[in-house]
């Protein structure tokens, strides 16, 4: 039996904030990751954050929960994560408080291990499972939620468009998004939680982007 991938949820979102993103990137270009934060939640109606617990994705779970301690966390578990990944999550969940809305694909990976398996980047196949691991649980749950502010741990240097963004930027439906470590290296990120005594995990695996300059298809 083949899993058929609803495609037809959408999340269909526009927001309304609107913003000349020149000219406010340039007013917050000296801004501090928490003071971007705050900027954009008192612009928000509906923030989100998402997270997949990968290495310094605590930084920003943990700035966004000092402005809004009750912010939805979004996370889009695939099933394939690491053992030391779920439980960096099991303790961030608990260290945080975090409100955590889990959404997983609608087939487990024991049965598409059987049926599809994990298809190399270079099959065909792994259009198929980039969507049915990871694109239809964050359609879904955008479609759910219909988050107007979304804040995201995309940073300068990981991908090529990565680095065409900045702090502020409109995802392809129309929410702001905003990227308050966007100019953190790893070493500024390390002393960033070495500062606030935040723990931090490296063994993380995603099956959808196999290298790490790599798109999986979420910020594009």
């Amino acid at each position: 039996m083949r899993l058929v991938v609803k495609r037809s949820i959408e999340s269909k979102i526009m927001s309304n904030i609107k913003i000349d993103l020149t000219k406010q990137i340039a007013a917050l270009k000296l801004a501090t990751p928490l003071e971007l934060i705050q900027w954009a939640i008192k612009k928000a109606k509906n923030p989100i954050v998402t997270t997949n617990f990968r290495p310094y994705e605590v930084a920003l779970l943990y700035a966004c929960t000092q402005v809004k301690p009750d912010i939805k966390v979004i996370w889009c578990d695939t099933g394939y994560n690491t053992p030391q990944t779920y439980r960096h999550a099991e303790d961030l969940i608990k260290r945080l408080n975090l409100n955590i809305k889990l959404y997983v694909p609608q087939q487990t990976s024991a049965h598409r291990d059987v049926v599809l398996g994990i298809p190399n980047i270079e099959d065909s196949k792994h259009k198929i499972f980039t969507e049915q691991v990871k694109l239809e649980p964050f359609k879904r749950a955008m479609a759910e939620h219909k988050p107007d502010v979304w804040f995201t741990n995309l940073r300068h240097g990981q991908t090529a468009f990565r680095d065409s963004i900045d702090i502020l930027s409109y995802s392809k439906d129309g929410m702001l998004k905003v990227s308050p470590f966007y100019h953190y290296t790893d070493s500024k990120l390390d002393t960033y939680l070495q500062e606030h005594q935040l723990p931090n995990e490296f063994k993380y695996f995603d099956p959808t982007k196999v290298l790490e300059n790599r798109e999986c298809g979420l910020h594009i």
